[in-house]
């Protein structure tokens, strides 16, 4: 589907439609205010934007965090290791609602950890294929959300790449090969990739001193421009990605606007601002006894580009017009 249309796309989601009693045990133990439990493979600073807007929407229908609801927050702050015992300890809480942000890796500990729980997620790649839902109208079992059809823009972020250095000889993205999701990512972006005959280098990552080691490497192996990964660790480390991109005067292009709103030159991905009031919306449905089997999986209407003008004066590069005439945001 060319991309303009696939930007036009409403979200899938109809937020209307009835709202089916949904039975939870957790729910009714709690004598007090429902349990929200948020699993999430980040660490808050990197998405503090996006959880002020998921605490808003809960405020605006009526379920204030300290007064209506408890929310109970688990970091994995990339240690993807770490997500089936925070997972475990959510459900241990006997939360109403798990929520469940950051890849799919989350969602994916959580589903295994519960069956009855009502999950609502944030995934990149089809909740279908993952197994955490039947379809994407009719989820049919307890967990539903919104997918932010990462697969579906990787060639939009390729183009865009080639885009800002037409001139380069070597393209290369940086991946985290122990990410759960690496793989998939990797086939789908060489597959992109060959197809217009120039396949990208991996950079592997998967720790501090690693991402500077990539970095070296860019430099020595003369790659003229960097797509990274939308995996949850590389948005972890966004500052030091950041930092090292600029040293080391490599354009590169980043997966969601929190990157260029904190100094990278470029950004190309589903809104988190809006996932999170999409996620909130359904907690807060479900909390009036609505059904997430029968809460449609959401997808985004929009697609941002976001310019950072700063970073490009800093790496002297040379914006096409046509790349500054789509953005949808350009920071000064």
């Amino acid at each position: 589907m060319p991309f303009d249309q696939l930007q036009r796309r409403a979200f899938v989601a109809l937020l209307g439609g009835s709202a089916v009693a949904w039975p939870l045990a957790g729910r009714a133990q709690q004598p007090g205010k429902p349990v929200i439990g948020f699993l999430s493979s980040l660490s808050p600073g990197v998405v503090a934007r996006p959880l002020a807007a998921f605490r808003q929407t809960l405020r605006e229908a009526g379920y204030e965090e300290g007064k209506a609801i408890t929310v109970e927050y688990r970091w994995a702050e990339g240690h993807y290791d770490r997500l089936p015992g925070l997972a475990v300890d959510l459900v241990r809480q006997q939360a109403a609602v798990i929520v469940a942000i950051g890849g799919d890796s989350p969602a994916l500990a959580v589903k295994a950890a519960t069956a009855t729980i009502p999950i609502v997620f944030v995934v990149g790649r089809d909740p279908v294929r993952l197994g955490l839902v039947a379809s994407l109208n009719r989820p049919a079992g307890n967990a539903t959300g919104v997918n932010i059809l990462i697969t579906e823009i990787e060639s939009k972020r390729v183009e865009l790449l080639r885009q800002l250095v037409p001139a380069a000889a070597k393209l290369a993205v940086l991946a985290n090969p122990k990410g759960p999701e690496t793989e998939a990512m990797l086939n789908d972006l060489q597959s992109v990739a060959r197809s217009s005959g120039q396949p990208l280098e991996v950079l592997n990552a998967s720790s501090e001193s690693e991402i500077d080691a990539a970095f070296r490497s860019l430099k020595e192996a003369k790659i003229g421009g960097l797509l990274v990964s939308a995996d949850p660790f590389f948005a972890t480390y966004r500052d030091q990605i950041i930092l090292r991109a600029s040293q080391n005067a490599i354009p590169a292009i980043y997966p969601i606007r929190e990157f260029a709103d904190s100094g990278g030159l470029i950004s190309y991905g589903a809104p988190l601002v809006d996932a999170y009031q999409q996620v909130a919306a359904y907690v807060a449905r479900i909390l009036k006894g609505a059904n997430p089997a029968e809460l449609p999986v959401a997808q985004p209407t929009k697609f941002e580009l976001v310019i950072n003008l700063k970073a490009a004066k800093a790496l002297q590069v040379t914006l096409p017009q046509i790349v500054l005439m789509t953005a949808d945001e350009v920071i000064e």
